[in-house]
């Protein structure tokens, strides 16, 4: 059985995701299952759904005190996200999945189940005066979510949806997975993440500053 791709959009709160995944679905010639967060979220009880209460058991919220929390029910419903998604791409099917990768042990888990699949993680950019204006947060706290999402910053592709609509960023992402270079984010994350292995040949990341966008490059310790 051959196993199904897998397309990550890995982005801020407000950053447009839901809008690229859809637009996707309709420009990929294979069909494409959409299993994002949101798919998850909505198999909650109702009153589970209601804005903050899964933003903040999900520690999405940009609040800096609340940042690094998510609750234990939070952390089980991002697993099971992860596990299902590696699970259906190994039935054979292909997958595109929204995701907010802002806890490190998330990052690592995907590292782990996606690795030596055919995933292309692609990092979806915004500026911050749009997660100021949805979230009515600080800039410090805009920052500081955006930092969280995007480290250590290392993808197949990126995307800026200020510069893009979700149509012409999805047709940017599909003529990457046309280019028939394998991706390689997923392999760089796992080496990344496992203590145990020499991390020299890590040294360079792709960095993104919101004013400047992605020019610059930075050394990783």
């Amino acid at each position: 059985m051959t196993t199904g791709n897998i397309i990550l959009l890995n982005g801020a709160a407000s950053a447009d995701k839901t809008s690229i995944l859809q637009a996707l679905q309709e420009v990929l010639d294979a069909p494409y299952l959409n299993l994002g967060i949101d798919k998850f979220i909505s198999t909650l009880p109702a009153a589970d759904q209601e804005y903050p209460l899964w933003d903040e058991g999900l520690g999405y919220t940009t609040s800096a005190e609340t940042l690094a929390q998510p609750n234990a029910r939070g952390h089980q419903l991002i697993s099971a996200m992860h596990h299902t998604i590696a699970a259906t791409a190994q039935a054979g099917h292909h997958v595109i999945a929204d995701h907010l990768l802002i806890k490190p042990s998330w990052v690592r888990e995907c590292a782990r189940l996606f690795a030596d699949l055919p995933v292309w993680l692609v990092g979806v950019r915004c500026p911050l005066e749009i997660l100021i204006t949805s979230h009515q947060c600080t800039l410090d706290q805009a920052q500081a979510h955006v930092t969280a999402v995007h480290t250590p910053g290392v993808y197949d592709l990126e995307v800026d949806t200020s510069l893009l609509s979700p149509l012409e960023c999805a047709l940017q992402i599909k003529q990457r997975l046309q280019e028939g270079t394998p991706p390689t984010a997923m392999r760089w994350l796992k080496a990344w993440s496992d203590p145990a292995k020499h991390r020299g040949w890590l040294r360079q990341r792709a960095s993104y500053n919101p004013i400047e966008g992605f020019a610059t490059r930075g050394a990783t310790t």
